[in-house]
């Protein structure tokens, strides 16, 4: 039984192409042709993708700022003043024993509460 080559037989059209050339450097220093470029491009990527994700971050922080307690309750300078003398007659001025309670219509299927 005939012991065949661990070689594999390449024509002399394969031997001048430059896939077949870098093939066979592959073979001889893998981590120069192979890891090396492929550790700059995840490297690089890393340096070119960081101002792009700051400045989207940048764009984010310029449509939600920080809100002051008067923004948070729509309070604004249009408001009128308050003065607790005059508050104080308004809310005396008002009849407090003269009321009607009245019941709040329900949604239906919604108990009532009646007994």
């Amino acid at each position: 039984m005939p012991v065949f080559q661990s070689k594999k037989f390449r024509g002399s059209a394969d031997a001048k192409t430059f896939a077949s050339r870098y093939r066979v450097l592959l073979a001889k220093h893998p981590f120069l042709l192979f890891g090396l470029p492929f550790m700059t491009v995840i490297v690089g990527g890393s340096f070119i993708l960081t101002p792009a994700t700051a400045i989207r971050y940048e764009r984010h922080d310029r449509k939600v700022r920080q809100m002051s307690k008067d923004e948070e309750l729509g309070i604004g300078k249009d408001r009128r003043k308050v003065n607790m003398r005059d508050e104080y007659y308004r809310l005396a001025a008002k009849d407090l024993d003269d009321w009607e309670q009245k019941r709040v219509k329900r949604l239906p299927g919604e108990s009532d509460g009646v007994l």
